[in-house]
């Protein structure tokens, strides 16, 4: 089992940033890569958004085409957490930001490819 509890949400105003931590415990070491998911107003949950991707080793990235150069996800291993700093925040950023774990060799850009959810984090973003 992997748990995985978000932080950092909250309101801010457009053009601001936010940095959404995603603390993993547990069998980390079986983790593969780490994603960021959201879900918009009005959406559901099995319409979550991919938004950002990293392989556990830190070599690769993968980013909507939304967020990126907006947008960067790391991670340190050393404590089992990865993060999203968002920059330049947009009203159309509004959503419950989720982070997941994936077992496997590659990042995936779907929900089906992750194992493990943490509970989200709200971040609204004010015009």
């Amino acid at each position: 089992q992997v748990q995985l509890v978000e932080s950092g949400g909250g309101l801010v105003q457009a053009g601001g940033s936010l940095r959404l931590s995603c603390a993993a415990s547990g069998r980390t070491f079986s983790i593969s890569a780490m994603g960021w998911f959201r879900q918009a107003p009005g959406k559901e949950r099995e319409e979550r958004e991919f938004v950002a991707g990293i392989m556990w080793s830190g070599v690769n990235t993968s980013y909507a085409d939304s967020v990126k150069g907006r947008f960067a996800i790391s991670r340190d291993s050393a404590k089992n957490t990865v993060y999203l700093q968002m920059n330049s925040l947009k009203p159309e950023d509004t959503a419950i930001y989720y982070c997941a774990a994936a077992f496997g060799f590659h990042i995936p850009l779907g929900e089906a490819g992750y194992d493990y959810w943490g509970q989200g984090t709200q971040v609204t973003v004010s015009s």
